[in-house]
């Protein structure tokens, strides 16, 4: 076991539950990242998606906002911002913008993918695909807006130059981890969803990571899927609502997130479909004695810096209640150490 403690973090998609509105979706965001303050998570971050029924993040810089202004000290961002969708100077703006207004609290997380199928993808951008090819340029371009030397250029983005917004690249496969690496960022994995490569690709940003001004060691961040409650048998119930919403995304379905029910046959059989299973590899469920052996032997095996959990809970007190008994999970195999 590592001897540095773990710091432990949320990524919050404003899941939409079936018979709740946007509306209460984002106040519970909003209550949630108050009592995960409490707890001590080091940060909330939103992640953008779109064209969902079930996602509430699609405007992700704006929950931002309202996050960071209903909290006092949390850092709150993105997990991530989806480049290719957009233009570096409009993001440059309103991170800046974001930054000045609650200082020293607001993190710009960086991803490739488009959050969202062909379709919308092109909707938002036509030309996203040449975009992606372009990340890495396009996160250059990020970096010289943020630049305290950025005023003599003739394009600038006046509110972002010289403040702390630390950048992340969030990703899934070796390109992002060589990326990382190069230009010397934090590197936070999605294996909450991507799992095959986590550990080659944690491999491939430490052996290549390049000190830079952001950082002088490699810092590593993952996310994993955490449900947690009094018992097993609970816990088991809770999930119920989670594979019913994986497996309506890998079939094409776009439904709000369904209440939990019984594990019948019919549903078990394709929880354990391969595919399903690929994509919850990295999932814990129980009471939080079963939890906290699974999270133990992830973080020996992994050596990360900073877990991410992501609870994908239709009840609103049901998922409080399992990020605060994952922060007392959190906190003591630190203090075991």
């Amino acid at each position: 076991m590592q001897d540095k403690n773990i710091a432990y973090s949320i990524l919050e998609l404003a899941i939409v539950s079936k018979g709740s509105t946007l509306a209460e979706t984002f106040e519970h965001s909003l209550a949630l990242a108050q009592t995960a303050e409490k707890a001590g998570y080091k940060r909330f971050w939103l992640a953008e998606h779109h064209n969902s029924d079930a996602i509430g993040s699609s405007a992700s810089s704006i929950l931002i906002g309202k996050i960071a202004e209903g909290t006092q000290h949390i850092r709150v961002g993105s997990g991530g911002i989806m480049l290719p969708n957009h233009s570096p100077l409009i993001i440059a703006e309103q991170f800046g913008t974001l930054g000045i207004l609650y200082p020293d609290r607001i993190d710009l997380g960086l991803g490739r993918a488009p959050g969202t199928d062909r379709e919308t993808a092109n909707a938002i951008r036509s030309d996203f695909y040449q975009a992606a090819l372009s990340f890495p340029e396009e996160v250059q371009k990020l970096q010289d807006y943020f630049s305290p030397y950025s005023a003599s250029k003739n394009v600038r983005a006046n509110v972002a130059e010289g403040i702390n917004v630390p950048l992340y690249i969030l990703g899934s496969s070796h390109d992002s981890a060589h990326l990382a690496a190069k230009k010397g960022l934090p590197y936070a994995f999605a294996s909450h969803f991507a799992t095959p490569l986590l550990y080659s690709a944690l491999d491939v940003y430490r052996k290549e990571f390049k000190p830079s001004d952001a950082l002088q060691q490699p810092y590593t961040l993952a996310g994993v899927n955490i449900i947690i409650a009094d018992t097993d048998e609970e816990a088991e119930r809770i999930s119920t609502s989670l594979y019913k919403m994986i497996i309506n995304l890998i079939t094409g379905k776009r439904n709000y997130m369904q209440p939990p029910s019984d594990m019948t046959e019919e549903l078990r059989s394709m929880s354990n479909h391969p595919t399903v299973q690929q994509m919850l590899k990295y999932t814990f469920i129980g009471s939080k004695a079963t939890v906290k052996n699974k999270v133990k032997a992830f973080i020996a095996e992994t050596q990360i810096d900073e877990l991410i959990a992501v609870s994908h809970i239709y009840d609103h007190q049901d998922r409080i209640k399992s990020y605060v008994l994952f922060a007392e999970i959190i906190n003591e195999i630190n203090d075991a150490k």
